[in-house]
């Protein structure tokens, strides 16, 4: 009998059992947009050790971003093996490994050498704006749209596979003729860590790339045709617990797509449930279940995840510059070293003195979906502090946010009155509490922030029976910290109505 989860708990095999009595952690593997990490979870959901290491990130010119692929895995398993170390452990100590990835960012490679063609293309890249903008003007979107639950927008995977096989010398040819492999991340990782045995993509990864049916669950002949990208390159569709293949012998057997593993870790697994995470950009979702709900407020409608082939889905509202903005403030403008005098700037004052930002760095994400947007601050005046500019970006990340849930709500025609949060800007007290009065609405903050990580573990550990259920993950969990609104209806309201007028002012 083949391992494998049922919904409710692990087939009893006896192999599997001995196996399993030996194991004392599931290892995940979180790959960024910045940087590649894995993480050693037990079986209370602990974090046992972590290995982290960045990339280079590539700006070949405005508006591209690229990642070296090879780089990418190198790291990737340079952290699994410095993770076992630290831990003493070996790989007879795993369970099971679980992937999870930066979405839509995607790439070629033969399929022979397993060498990519090019640099692989990022979801923040913009190269394509202008042909989204010409298929909009012929009215293509609405129908790609009715497909995929997504918008036609230089985000997503399609028009980026589509530029590499018009742009890098003989790809088109090569593709058409089977030597070449598509992937996201997901793809790209699973493809080294089997040594070439498997180019599979789990169906949450799938639906982010603008080639993917919402309702048959496979690629879509009409949009491989729109996009031409031969089918021959694309990887096949499989759960996102289950096993795909192995590494060294330890079975991979959880993928997802980073927010649908977040939504996963933090137990999100009812109709109605909501979370936000805070990263490079900032990513709410509400799980709608088993319906498709499409979108009438410029959101995305896309897969939660895949369960013994069956798909639950979830409502998307993507902002592209969330925690960036803060590495940009840092980085770019040198207001603040870290992100401790970041904090402290901006509980020095009481607001933002009228400065509002709008962090379009990169275009604005939903609803606006305007990739030619650029971003400005406003209302500055001889008053004005680098400590207003903290408080500002703080406020600029929690309204974008707050414009997604308006959109959810009404598209769900359902109230989300506590949201639950994660990563890694959400380990400040301030912006949380930012976060809950512009929003008028609870905030819940687990005891593991690694969610996105944690998800891929428990999608993996379920497969193999490393955890027996929902139920059981659900119990690991929990809250430690809630933030409720306290503020001034009157006050939220002039800092909305400020942030509206600067907004408009950014599209272009």
């Amino acid at each position: 009998m083949r391992a494998g989860w049922n919904g409710l708990t692990c087939q009893k095999d006896p192999q599997l059992r001995m196996v399993l009595g030996m194991a004392k952690f599931v290892l995940s593997l979180d790959q960024g947009t910045t940087s590649s990490r894995s993480i050693l979870f037990n079986q209370e959901g602990e974090i046992v050790a972590v290995a982290q290491y960045e990339f280079s990130q590539y700006f070949p010119q405005s508006g591209w971003v690229e990642h070296d692929a090879n780089e990418i895995w190198q790291m990737q398993l340079k952290t699994m093996e410095e993770v076992l170390a630290k831990a003493n452990a070996t790989t007879e100590d795993l369970a099971a490994i679980g992937i999870t990835n930066q979405r839509e960012t995607v790439l070629l490679w033969d399929r022979l050498t397993g060498e990519p063609i090019a640099n692989a293309i990022v979801w923040q890249d913009r190269r394509t704006a202008e042909t989204c903008r010409l298929m909009k003007e012929a009215g293509s979107e609405q129908s790609i749209s009715a497909i995929t639950g997504l918008r036609l927008d230089p985000y997503f995977s399609a028009t980026k596979v589509e530029w590499l096989l018009d742009n890098v010398d003989g790809a088109r040819g090569r593709a058409d003729a089977g030597e070449l492999c598509m992937g996201t991340i997901d793809s790209w990782l699973i493809y080294k860590l089997t040594n070439g045995e498997r180019h599979v993509t789990d169906a949450s990864n799938a639906s982010r790339t603008l080639l993917y049916n919402l309702r048959t669950g496979q690629w879509d002949d009409t949009l491989l045709e729109k996009f031409h990208v031969p089918r021959a390159v694309l990887p096949e569709i499989v759960d996102s617990s289950g096993e795909v293949g192995k590494w060294r012998g330890v079975p991979i057997s959880g993928v997802a797509g980073d927010q649908q593993a977040a939504l996963f870790g933090q137990g999100c697994f009812e109709p109605g449930m909501a979370k936000n995470t805070y990263g490079t950009g900032c990513f709410l979702l509400l799980h709608t279940g088993d319906r498709i709900v499409q979108s009438k407020n410029h959101l995305l409608t896309t897969v939660a995840w895949q369960l013994n082939g069956r798909r639950e889905y979830c409502l998307e509202g993507s902002v592209f510059v969330g925690g960036s903005l803060f590495q940009w403030l840092r980085d770019g403008l040198q207001i603040f070293e870290d992100m401790e005098e970041f904090n402290e700037l901006a509980h020095s004052v009481k607001d933002s003195g009228g400065v509002v930002i709008v962090p379009a760095l990169v275009g604005l994400g939903a609803p606006h979906w305007d990739p030619f947007a650029r971003g400005l601050i406003t209302g500055l005046s001889r008053g004005s502090t680098k400590a207003h500019i903290c408080r500002a970006a703080m406020e600029a990340v929690s309204f974008q946010v707050v414009e997604l849930r308006e959109c959810m709500q009404r598209d769900a025609q359902n109230r989300i009155d506590e949201l639950r949060v994660d990563g890694g800007a959400c380990e400040s007290e301030l912006l949380m509490q930012i976060q809950s009065d512009l929003m008028d609405c609870d905030l819940v903050r687990p005891k593991v922030l690694e969610t996105t990580a944690f998800g891929a573990a428990a999608l993996a550990g379920l497969a193999v029976g490393f955890w027996e259920s929902k139920a059981v993950l659900s119990a690991k969990t929990g809250a430690v910290r809630r933030f409720s609104p306290n503020i001034d209806t009157s006050d939220r309201e002039a800092l909305r109505r400020g942030w509206d007028k600067s907004i408009e002012r950014a599209k272009l």
